[in-house]
Formats: structure tokens, sequence, C-alpha cells
């Protein structure tokens, strides 16, 4: 079994904007491959998806960005999961609009989410799936940046991506985080 997690905050106030792009990849993939059952759990939403054979959890945390850990690692303690089955996506404001990365493991590099559950699970031994949403523009702050919504342009860019981000999901529980750098990065 694996988990992944999107990142975001919760409640219309956020929605469509760029904190929340993890949501917004977890949402299309649970439409695609969920059975469509969403509980509140591990505080958070979570539902179950079956991709390429294999039984998936789907995990929205609803503790905000910041706190994303304490939902992450309850559910990562209560299926006893190896955090190789654990992917994160997320939005990353360093990385230009558009952009994938995925990586196997590694720091923060900043955004908070991440941080968090780094703390939480007390590793940074876990797949995460980054998508661009930057620059942030010189004139704004970086928080205000993130909860604003994407312009019209931006925002048709950004659903193309969400949808390659979906195939790079699928990817990464079929064939592994190697080959979804490979494909995606």
């Amino acid at each position: 079994m694996k988990l992944i997690v999107g990142l975001g905050n919760p409640g219309r106030k956020y929605e469509n904007t760029r904190h929340n792009v993890g949501y917004e990849v977890l949402n299309l993939v649970a439409q695609r491959c969920g059975d469509g059952t969403d509980k509140e759990k591990f505080e958070g939403r979570l539902s179950e998806a079956a991709i390429a054979g294999e039984r998936v959890l789907l995990l929205r945390p609803h503790t905000w960005m910041n706190r994303s850990g304490a939902s992450v690692g309850a559910a990562v303690e209560f299926y006893k999961l190896d955090l190789a089955d654990v992917l994160v996506v997320c939005d990353d404001f360093n990385l230009p609009l558009g952009k994938l990365r995925f990586r196997s493991e590694g720091s923060a590099g900043g955004q908070k989410g991440l941080a968090n559950i780094i703390q939480r699970l007390n590793s940074e031994d876990f797949s995460r799936l980054r998508i661009g949403i930057g620059p942030v523009p010189s004139a704004w702050d970086a928080a205000d940046f993130v909860l604003g919504k994407f312009t019209t342009t931006e925002r048709e860019e950004i659903d193309n991506v969400i949808a390659r981000a979906v195939g790079g999901v699928e990817c990464w529980v079929a064939e592994g985080v190697a080959a979804s750098m490979n494909r995606y990065n």
C-alpha cells in the first residue's frame, strides 16, 4: 500500500490558490482512480484509489499547510508504512510556473508543509513531487503570493500541469521514483 499526500489549506477561501495545487492534483487522482468515498481521518480527508493494481491512500491534510506533519505522521504510523511508500505533492515557488520535479529525498527547500512533515517523520527519506508556481514577483511577499490565485493565463497552464502531475503520480505508483524523475523532471 502507498500513501499519496496532497498539501494545501482547507476551506473555500483557499480553493484554487497557488498553495493548494497539491490538493488539486489529489482531487484529480481521486476522480480518475478513486473509489468515490472520502472520510475524515488523520486530521484530513482520506480516500482510496487503485493505481496500477495497487491500493493507494490519498490524504489531503486539514491541519493547515504549516502543520501537515501531524496528519501525515498519524497516517504513516497507523498503516505502518515504509517511507519509500510515501509521496508528497506540493507547490514550490522556487520552481518556474509549470515545472514538475520529483525527488526521492531531500530538504524542504523552503516549503513549510514539507518542513513540518520532515520534522514529524524525523526523516527526509520520502518522495516528493514539487509543482512550480513561481517565481514570486519582486514586489510581492512570498506568503501573499502563495495564498493568491492564479491569473487567467497561469490558470490555463497550471490546469495542464496538474493533469501531467497526475500522470507522474500514476508513474510513481507503477514504476517508482527513478522512472518518475526520468520522465517528468
